[in-house]
């Protein structure tokens, strides 16, 4: 693959890494400052758990439907331009669930907010692997943990507005407006692809490769833990544990913390170990850590195991990005239908949580968050196929720790 670049000096690429990795922390910041301020919204529009978790719904629904026009659009105006563009439209997106008045108007807005966020993640990600191509080590792992810094900034930021009692609808446009200055500065220096394989238009919707069905599978169990974690610890503090706002938006800070220093350290394990053995891993410490959640019925045991359980799903996302980009000839696109199955689970984690919890308790939902986390154990050797398009019945060397390869 070619590149848009004229110079890909040393000097250039590491700006374009720099680039990159604040793209991420700011994409991550606007979840962090919306996840916060979940409970607020849900009080302001006057919802039941069950009504909320319809809402929470949404943006899944929008970025499962928008991510795979992600590779046309990029292909349209150029990886650079399209992620400037759809960047903006996410940030500024933050402002409008606060203003919803009701259910209908905020499955609206949370459909525009999960659209605008799925393609702007598609571009991110494929730009994330180019310049990890470009840069030959390995770098995606860290880069979603720049996107977890950021989650961290804006759960730490929304902490401190909910703490204070602040308006939602004030806290999030004064985030937007900085979060959107900060992401069009950040994208001005990020590589812009042009590869022979996007020379002719890639159709306006894409499935990825078939072997990329069962990596995409490990990503949605992987996103439903942290859909969950996101979405719903703070309100689980506040209902089931009957902590006040502050403690319960910690919550929501303490599992962004560990999910960002997990994927900062994360390159290093992955190289150590492999992706198989560190995603096993993984799910074993996330598995304890929901069981925790739920069998402790205690804030400072509910702190520990969110904690956990995001520590243990914190490298699993990037690992299958980073897997799908390579499945197939068009990084792009494969990234575009691997998200989409993959998200697919942040559409299905706020209604079955919310339904769940609507039938029995948020307890029972969040044990259904264990073994989810658990199927990460069982699930995690598949990351060995698919990135060189080996046949099913043979190992890769993704499974390979990479001091181990040639």
């Amino acid at each position: 693959m070619t590149t848009g670049d004229t110079a890909l000096t040393p000097a250039r690429l590491r700006r374009a890494r720099l680039a990159i990795a604040a793209v991420f922390c700011v994409h991550g910041a606007v979840t962090g400052s919306f996840a916060t301020r979940i409970p607020w919204i849900q009080a302001h529009a006057g919802l039941d758990s069950g009504t909320l978790g319809l809402a929470l719904a949404f943006p899944a629904l929008g970025a499962a439907l928008a991510m795979p026009l992600a590779g046309r659009i990029s292909h349209r105006f150029g990886t650079r331009t399209a992620l400037r563009g759809l960047l903006a439209l996410w940030t500024a997106s933050l402002v409008l669930p606060g203003l919803a008045p009701g259910l209908p108007a905020l499955c609206g807005a949370l459909f525009v907010y999960g659209a605008t966020s799925g393609m702007a993640d598609v571009a991110m990600n494929a730009l994330g692997v180019e310049t990890e191509d470009r840069l030959g080590r390995s770098i995606m792992s860290s880069l979603h943990g720049m996107w977890s810094v950021g989650a961290l900034i804006g759960s730490a930021a929304g902490t401190v507005a909910a703490h204070a009692g602040t308006d939602a609808r004030l806290h999030h446009l004064l985030a937007a407006l900085a979060l959107t200055a900060a992401g069009l500065i950040a994208v001005r220096g990020v590589l812009d692809p042009r590869g022979d394989a996007e020379a002719e238009a890639p159709p306006h919707f894409t499935l990825p490769p078939k072997s990329a069905l069962l990596i995409g599978a490990v990503g949605f169990c992987a996103v439903f833990a942290e859909g969950a974690g996101l979405d719903w610890s703070a309100v689980y503090l506040r209902d089931v544990l009957h902590t006040d706002a502050g403690l319960a938006a910690a919550c929501t800070t303490a599992f962004a913390l560990t999910m960002a220093v997990a994927r900062l350290a994360g390159d290093r394990v992955v190289d150590r170990f492999g992706p198989v053995r560190t995603v096993r891993a993984g799910g074993a410490l996330a598995t304890a850590g929901g069981l925790s959640v739920v069998a402790l019925r205690h804030p400072a045991g509910a702190l520990a195991g969110f904690a956990l359980l995001g520590l243990g799903i914190a490298v699993v996302v990037p690992l299958v990005f980073a897997a799908a980009a390579r499945s197939g000839p068009a990084p792009a696109q494969a990234i575009a239908g691997v998200a989409t199955i993959t998200y697919t689970s942040g559409l299905i984690a706020p209604s079955a949580i919310g339904a769940v919890a609507d039938a029995t308790s948020l307890v029972v939902s969040f044990g259904l968050v264990t073994l989810l986390a658990f199927a990460l154990v069982a699930g995690a050797a598949v990351l060995r196929r698919g990135a060189a398009g080996e046949e099913d019945g043979g190992p890769s060397d993704q499974d390979e720790p990479a001091a181990a390869r040639p």
